[in-house]
């Protein structure tokens, strides 16, 4: 069905008589001037308000009068402080104050009558004569018409009524920030529609084809995306199901490239044919490493070991482990550079992925340690010995977040009846493109067919952090001959795996419904942290039916076909952009 929905396709009305107008196109020196007065009116106010009140109260001590009783002037006074605070409050950027005061009224911001006419409008587009699978035809047109641009294309966006227009002007004429129309306007929907045409008129560049309409801007206010001016849609297919540990899933994955889904699919075939695969979580602990300085490597020196024996570690967790009921301190390892010192703290983190978590304990940590140790300059909460979103040997070796382990002996049938290969075929081109050709090229974690496609695929599908595929995808496969050579037991090692079940981008509603679908949404409440487990134990599971299925089509010479046959579109869309 149409994603894209135009809430009005009326003709802009004139405003009604009652609605007030706003203008921003004062001149800038009257509309300062002003400003001016008001604000210096608060000023002497609130400081005449605080010498009056404690002079009263001074008075007061020196006659022995009770401090509770109040003159109806003292009274007067207490309310025009509290006011005038406020407003200074205000004049001074506090955000949430301004919220709260200058939160623009119905009868300014808001039309009642349009909003009534666009829920209705709404309603009816929502009622469809049709499944919304058949409201799309998705054939092949006989002669190159771009008979589906209708289906793609968004209609421009436009504002309904004379104050967006007004506020439009603002944006671009510089004189309302962009970033705060949520804040103004109070209102997600209508901050992004604005944005958008302001955007337009400042690039002079067209944004039909990006979806406005059909997203909760609410849900990702302050966390998820700033300055919002639609989404991007991304096809979400199944692959599955998958019979891991004994329970079967049907993995969702977000991606726009064809066969990659197709061939997952097929992977996890081969593997329920063959009895399923397994998996052991080896290890779960996230890492954030910040660097410190010192004035001399001896004083550098003296925190290393301060921090690695171990009759310091349990009052070390103690402060760590105060910044959250999950937070557990597992570890702190620490490498030195002359006289900056490296450390590497590890803790677990409960069904968050847990950055943010780590973060804060060891910020905790850090001015636990200024006490003892004055001299200390802290650089930076990260030094990079974490580390995040960057290839890196240190966690090839020891690891960050999840590591898993998933393995499965597929019977010699399922590989040449499903997988149309053989299991001598499959063991020799393991080793001399995952092991011998990913050695020759230098790879770091990288001795894998393709891991880093299947991660990110559910990594999107389930609202975790894509960019954090870098370090996930570090995965090294394993091909061998077993049972007389008749089976082949194939495995994939990630030491990596950085995953979370709430908190980011997992509470929205479609990587929301993703995590239900695999039966791991939200935080488990019985074991803290099953949940997270259990989501990178599926993604190993998923990775390794990827790798046995893109193997196989390598190895019996199907990988171009395949991709003619399902990565290539008849469709000419060039025209469609355009």
């Amino acid at each position: 069905m149409e994603v894209c929905r135009q809430l009005s396709t009326k003709p802009v009305q004139a405003p009604k008589a009652t609605t007030k107008k706003i203008s921003f196109e004062e001149d800038s020196s009257t509309k300062a001037s002003y400003e001016a007065l008001p604000n210096a009116a608060f000023f002497v106010l609130f400081f005449s308000v605080v010498y009056f009140l404690l002079s009263r109260w001074r008075e007061k001590i020196r006659t022995s009068t009770p401090l509770h009783l109040f003159t109806s002037s003292e009274i007067v006074a207490i309310f025009a402080l509290i006011a005038s605070f406020i407003y200074l409050l205000r004049f001074f950027g506090i955000d949430f104050v301004k919220s709260l005061i200058l939160r623009p009224s119905a009868d300014v911001w808001n039309s009642e009558d349009d909003e009534e006419e666009n829920e209705a409008l709404l309603g009816k587009e929502d009622a469809r004569k049709v499944p919304c699978g058949q409201a799309l035809d998705c054939s092949v047109p006989a002669a190159p018409v771009i008979s589906f641009q209708k289906v793609f294309d968004e209609k421009p966006v436009r504002v309904t009524t004379e104050e967006d227009e007004e506020i439009v002007k603002a944006v671009v004429a510089g004189t309302i920030p962009s970033y705060s129309l949520e804040s103004k306007l109070g209102d997600c929907k209508r901050a992004a529609t604005i944005r958008r045409e302001s955007l337009g008129r400042l690039t002079g560049k067209s944004l039909s084809g990006l979806p406005l309409d059909g997203f909760d801007y609410n849900s990702i206010l302050g966390q998820c995306c700033e300055m919002p001016i639609g989404y991007v849609q991304i096809p979400v297919g199944i692959a599955g199901p998958l019979l891991l540990n004994g329970r079967e899933y049907s993995v969702p994955m977000a991606t726009t490239e064809g066969c990659l889904v197709a061939s997952t699919n097929r992977g996890c075939k081969a593997i329920s044919l063959s009895g399923g695969a397994s998996s052991v979580l080896l290890k779960d602990g996230m890492t954030r490493a910040p660097v410190v300085r010192f004035g001399t490597a001896k004083r550098a020196a003296d925190l290393k070991l301060y921090l690695e024996d171990s009759l310091n570690s349990e009052t070390l967790a103690v402060v760590f482990n105060r910044s959250s009921r999950f937070a557990r301190l597992q570890g702190i390892k620490c490498a030195i550079a002359g006289k900056n010192l490296y450390l590497r703290f590890t803790c677990s983190t409960g069904d968050a992925m847990g950055m943010n978590m780590v973060s804060k304990g060891v910020q905790n940590v850090l001015d636990f340690l200024q006490t003892d140790f004055p001299d200390m300059d802290v650089i930076g909460i990260s030094g990079n010995f974490c580390s995040d979103k960057k290839p890196a040997a240190v966690n090839w070796i020891e690891g960050r977040g999840k590591s898993v382990v998933c393995e499965a002996i597929i019977k010699g049938d399922v590989v040449r009846k499903v997988l149309k290969t053989s299991v001598e075929s499959l063991v020799e081109l393991n080793m001399l493109k995952n092991l011998t050709g990913s050695a020759m090229a230098g790879a770091l974690g990288g001795f894998n067919a393709h891991a880093s496609n299947i991660v990110t695929a559910i990594y999107i599908a389930t609202g975790q952090d894509p960019a954090q595929n870098v370090e996930s995808s570090h995965c090294i496969t394993m091909m061998e001959a077993v049972n007389d050579g008749n089976d082949l037991h194939v495995s994939v090692t990630m030491p990596s795996i950085e995953v979370g079940t709430v908190g980011g981008g997992t509470q929205l509603a479609s990587q929301s419904a993703c995590l239900n679908l695999l039966g791991v949404k939200g935080a488990n409440r019985e074991s803290p942290g099953a949940n997270s487990r259990l989501l990178a134990t599926i993604v190993a599971g998923a990775v390794l039916a990827g790798e046995l299925s893109l193997m196989s089509a390598l190895a019996a010479g199907q990988l171009v076909k395949s991709h003619m046959k399902y990565n290539r579109s008849s469709k000419d869309a060039s025209s469609t952009v355009s």
